[in-house]
């Protein structure tokens, strides 16, 4: 009962703390270094901001992590893997920060994380719930991991956005596992990703993320950077096709519902006008909404009030309601991309 209590809410307030001074410690440092965000025509901000919060974020995690897999032997291999493979494209990417890397040179990085992750995942069963074969279910896994974590990169653009989706996400995972009844996995078993086990993890990551959401709210003292959001949704990328491949498929999809369709419905509406998609731009649903005037707060609030009626419809999921919920699902999301693209503030022509 005591440990328990330890890991459910005491390590998680310990990593919340520890997030929110080691991110108070790297504003110094990178501005000391001059390690900037300077506005350019694809910017929604208008002054430099400090870059690279991430490093906070990912030693506030690996440290609760860690302290944790050493008290569960069965986990201890697979969150050392994964925060390897993490810690790799963390380092990747803070030089992709300082100094803009190629393309090809972050999607290799990127590939190489994932298939080293697919080791473990493999173990946990079909993610496609054996509609596909077992290769095929393997291939499609690991691309749906490459492009989210490609797509949480994407949807860091505004103060806050980042942060309140790691939030949701973390905490959604855990709340899906309680209404599936997850018993205790420690691995990459059946219920890799929603058991009982990985719950405190979760709220670890949740607890990280909000430790730099007081920094990075309206108006952000600091970035994510790339060192944050690339290694944050390879994390989250691997908890979700756990849960799928746990059962929890459609929980899964209706939790990052929103990320996906604005990425996905971004990027191909740029493929088709033949644009250079891999570059930046501000053409997402929730930087239209900027653009029109609404502030990075109100957006950043919006989507977190959609996060939670997903949440909530991700738990009529896993409590065996699946149809209904995929369908409140798509009504929200379809809701939440309607207002950020055709809602104006009050007292805007």
């Amino acid at each position: 009962m005591a440990a328990g209590w330890v890991w459910s809410m005491a390590a998680p307030l310990g990593v919340l703390l520890l997030s929110a001074l080691a991110t108070r410690a790297v504003i110094g440092l990178l501005l000391r270094h001059a390690v900037l965000d300077h506005p350019n025509r694809r910017s929604s901000h208008a002054s430099p901001v400090p870059r690279g919060g991430g490093i906070a974020v990912m030693a506030a995690i690996a440290a609760g992590w860690i302290a944790y897999a050493l008290t569960m032997p069965a986990l201890l291999p697979v969150m050392a893997l994964l925060l390897a493979a993490a810690a790799g494209l963390a380092a990747i990417s803070f030089l992709d920060d300082l100094f803009d890397l190629t393309a090809a040179m972050r999607l290799l990085a990127q590939l190489l994380a994932v298939l080293l992750g697919m080791l473990v995942l493999a173990d946990a069963g079909p993610v496609f719930q054996g509609l596909l074969p077992g290769w095929l279910d393997l291939l499609a896994a690991a691309l749906l991991w490459l492009w989210f974590v490609n797509l949480f990169n994407f949807m860091d653009g505004i103060d806050g956005m980042a942060g309140v989706q790691t939030v949701a996400l973390a905490l959604g995972l855990v709340l899906v596992g309680i209404s599936a009844g997850a018993g205790g996995g420690t691995g990459a078993g059946p219920d890799a990703g929603i058991g009982a086990a990985w719950q405190p993890p979760l709220l670890m990551l949740a607890a990280a993320a909000a430790g730099f959401l007081w920094f990075n709210w309206q108006p952000a003292r600091l970035f994510l950077g790339d060192v944050g959001s690339v290694p944050l949704g390879y994390l989250l990328g691997f908890l979700l096709l756990s849960a799928a491949a746990a059962g929890q498929w459609a929980a899964a999809l209706i939790l990052p519902a929103y990320y996906l369709a604005d990425a996905s419905i971004t990027l191909v509406r740029r493929v088709l006008r033949g644009e250079k998609f891999w570059h930046g731009h501000r053409e997402h649903f929730y930087q239209q909404a900027v653009r029109r005037g609404f502030s990075h707060a109100t957006v950043s609030t919006m989507v977190a009030g959609g996060n939670a009626l997903l949440i909530l419809l991700a738990m009529l999921a896993a409590a065996g309601h699946e149809l209904p919920a995929l369908a409140g699902a798509a009504l929200v999301t379809a809701g939440l991309l309607g207002w950020m693209a055709r809602a104006r503030p009050k007292g805007s022509s």
